[in-house]
């Protein structure tokens, strides 16, 4: 048994490593502090997690074709897509906010979407993030079930969906911190905020082409 869970842990981390993954953790990294960058991609792999072993769980019993289950590729493709159109969006029309005020001798920077006086408190990020990591399980659906047929009988248990989730948080909590030095040492100013937001969006847009044509 502690063979299988490892064998899933290591699956959760090179799971991880999916650009599909890290690009929408991108997407919804910029720009945040370091609390909810941290809270953002943990939500994220707890979601992600949750949902594939959902997925996988469901369909163990179940003859799945190929072509059924192709649809979870699909949809994470689509997410990413549609997450790229709305940063460029975002961009074009000048809906990307920054604020900076000093507390405590040291100087804060506030980034949001919306009109110069609107400044939501970060519950809709996470909320999005949670909900993103449920969705985007589908997309991982057939490696799992690959996975599962090599390690434990193929069956599905909660130390399994543990493991899996410890390594893709593992994974993902790393680049969080990338993306917290990249937000504390380059967007400073709108215009680097306004060109990395348009970066992620043209780099969203990519992955989720690749994915379709792939």
């Amino acid at each position: 048994m502690e063979l299988s869970l490892l064998v899933i842990f290591w699956y959760g981390i090179l799971h991880a490593f999916g650009p599909d993954h890290l690009t929408a953790i991108a997407d919804f990294s910029i720009g945040k502090d370091k609390k909810r960058t941290l809270l953002i991609t943990l939500l994220f792999a707890v979601g992600h997690g949750f949902s594939l072993f959902l997925f996988a769980l469901l369909l163990e019993s179940m003859s799945i074709s190929e072509e059924i289950l192709g649809y979870g590729d699909l949809i994470s493709a689509t997410v990413i897509i549609a997450m790229g159109l709305y940063l460029l969006f975002m961009v074009m029309t000048d809906r990307i906010q920054l604020r900076k005020h000093t507390h405590q001798n040291k100087e804060h920077i506030h980034i949001w979407f919306g009109k110069s006086h609107e400044h939501n408190d970060g519950s809709v990020d996470k909320t999005s993030s949670l909900g993103l990591g449920l969705l985007m399980g589908a997309g991982g659906v057939r490696g799992m079930l690959i996975t599962l047929g090599a390690v434990n009988g193929g069956s599905v248990d909660f130390m399994m969906v543990a493991a899996f989730t410890l390594g893709v948080m593992i994974i993902f909590t790393l680049f969080g911190m990338l993306m917290l030095y990249v937000n504390q040492n380059f967007l400073g100013n709108i215009t680097n905020v306004r060109r990395a937001f348009s970066i992620a969006g043209v780099v969203s847009l990519g992955v989720g082409a690749n994915i379709l044509l792939g």
